[in-house]
């Protein structure tokens, strides 16, 4: 039998399944990733016409790390989406279709939508 993390695992893989048969990212409107681990979170725009990555950005990577130190799991996610809005305005990029990844809509996935948003994202 499976233990109780496995199936909540399953479950979220078969949302995205079904939610990834609807939606995709087209050059003018890419797709906007969200990812959420028990400790981070991280956000990419990706093209899937050409099948790459316009830009991203993570709790975990360089340039947040330091900002982020003794920081809560929702600070991670308001400076994460504040970050992947900047690099997808510098890339010219003002729409996207919000892809949660099988994720809840809620907490820090909601979080991270919002500031993108705020910080000039539409979606």
């Amino acid at each position: 039998m499976k233990d109780k993390s496995k199936l909540k695992r399953d479950a979220r893989i078969k949302k995205k399944i079904r939610i990834r048969k609807r939606l995709s990212g087209t050059s003018e409107r890419p797709r906007l990733v969200v990812y959420r681990s028990n400790m981070h979170i991280s956000a990419q725009i990706v093209n899937d016409d050409n099948h790459e990555v316009i830009c991203s950005a993570s709790s975990f990577a360089k340039d947040l790390r330091a900002s982020l130190k003794d920081k809560s799991k929702s600070d991670f996610s308001l400076s994460v989406g504040k970050s992947i809005a900047e690099k997808a305005k510098a890339k010219g990029v003002k729409a996207v279709v919000f892809d949660r990844n099988g994720f809840i809509y809620h907490g820090r996935v909601k979080i991270l939508a919002d500031a993108c948003r705020k910080n000039g994202l539409e979606f």
